[in-house]
């Protein structure tokens, strides 16, 4: 039960480390870092040219089951976050049945222990399905496992439920995880409203359908004082104004998934059902503005918002196509291509985006650290390792994916839960 990381790049946020060292694991759980360690019976892990980094946390995961087993299931989920170097994943209550009751939490935890190679976190439902009329047992759920409550794709259209949300949530810390989205302004859209939208002949989707759900969020979370997160956020307003917010103390925390900062609404041209997704892909503005707002400080998190389809709802005419796109196993190498080796973050920034700050939204104690005494999830990456995506070969039954053949410098090398190697290159 004894596990020795040598001689890798340690960069640990939590403690200000950036240094070369050893890594000892005993029994699941960190037991010392230090320049060099007596291999003393240990089984060992060779990290020379390797980046040893707290366990990542991907927030925003769409795993489907219980329900739509044919889109993904929680072993095949959480094989893909293995792959792709995530040692934890926050599960959305899209589910059939939504996820609005502790029984339904149970069920699926049960199911990530039984079947998961990584550990699984339960988002529950804002509302009773998701519908946006009458609050969930949010206590119930937190008593179920939920580390957070969401109604994912759906916007909580109605103010004041949630303003009552924020206010029963913040009775035991738990942040409400909000879908920015004027439907009304949205209307029926299916990509970006521009040049190119217009060009292509598609709906259009404006940015202050986002925007103006932002503003009236951050209103609502300063006269309550409490936590809303920000899903997916994917327009230059939305970046300004949560930057303001933050200046002026609000209770705001946000996420930004790899396609908004990788693409924008002019890949769209291909009519690939695979750039079809909630947020849609925004202008070449909107991406400046959330690569500004990830140099900055401005952003809290990277989160992918894996959301698999099946080949024959996504085989279909733009308009009818489903919104979503995977993301588990493609978010960490385009994270290290565009954004460490392009020269905008630093590796340790990176770190904090995925693993230190994600944990400290969700209060998950003993993660995103690897301080003495926190558990061993460890996520080990190999910044030189040049990869092209293959769909292919994705874990995921997932294939929509709109980066399939792109060449990127940087992937995880070994993935590591509980001490326990999980995946390696």
């Amino acid at each position: 039960m004894k596990l020795l990381i040598k001689n890798g790049r340690v960069v640990d946020p939590s403690q200000d480390l950036d240094d070369t060292r050893d890594v000892l694991i005993v029994e699941g759980k960190i037991a010392k870092i230090d320049a060099s360690i007596p291999e003393a019976g240990a089984q060992v892990l060779q990290a020379v040219g390797r980046v040893i980094a707290p366990g990542f946390i991907d927030m925003h995961v769409h795993l489907r089951e219980p329900g739509y087993e044919d889109k993904e299931t929680i072993r095949t989920g959480c094989a893909a976050a293995a792959a792709g170097g995530f040692t934890s994943i926050c599960c959305m209550p899209n589910t059939n049945p939504v996820n609005d009751s502790r029984a339904v939490t149970e069920y699926i935890l049960a199911r990530a222990r039984e079947e998961g190679a990584v550990n699984v976190y339960a988002i529950g439902a804002i509302t009773r399905g998701s519908q946006g009329d009458l609050l969930s047992e949010i206590g119930d759920l937190r008593a179920g496992g939920c580390v957070a409550i969401s109604d994912d794709g759906k916007p909580v259209s109605n103010a004041l439920i949630m303003r009552r949300a924020l206010e029963y949530a913040g009775m035991w810390k738990m942040p409400v995880i909000d879908h920015c989205e004027d439907l009304n302004l949205a209307e029926n859209g299916v990509m970006h409203e521009g040049y190119y939208s217009t060009v292509l002949g598609l709906k259009g989707i404006p940015g202050m359908s986002e925007d103006v759900m932002v503003q009236r969020n951050i209103l609502i979370a300063s006269a309550t004082g409490q936590h809303v997160h920000i899903a997916h956020l994917s327009t230059a307003g939305a970046i300004a104004a949560v930057r303001e917010a933050k200046r002026r103390g609000v209770h705001i925390t946000c996420e930004v998934a790899p396609h908004h900062f990788a693409l924008t609404d002019k890949d769209v041209s291909s009519y690939d059902t695979s750039t079809k997704m909630k947020p849609p892909l925004r202008s070449e503005e909107d991406r400046q503005a959330l690569l500004a707002a990830l140099k900055d400080g401005t952003v809290d998190c990277i989160a992918t918002d894996h959301a698999p389809h099946t080949y024959d709802e996504k085989n279909v005419e733009y308009d009818y196509a489903p919104f979503g796109i995977v993301g588990l196993e493609t978010a960490v190498s385009l994270s290290l291509d565009r954004l460490v080796h392009s020269g905008l973050i630093s590796m340790t920034r990176l770190v904090g985006l995925l693993s230190t700050n994600p944990a400290r939204i969700l209060g998950l104690k003993g993660k995103g650290s690897l301080r003495i005494g926190s558990d061993a999830d460890v996520t080990l990456l190999n910044p030189q390792r040049k990869i092209t995506v293959d769909a292919d070969r994705f874990r995921s039954k997932g294939r929509n994916t709109p980066f399939n053949g792109w060449k990127l410098k940087g992937a995880p090398a070994a993935t590591i839960v509980a001490g326990k190697i999980v995946w390696q290159e």
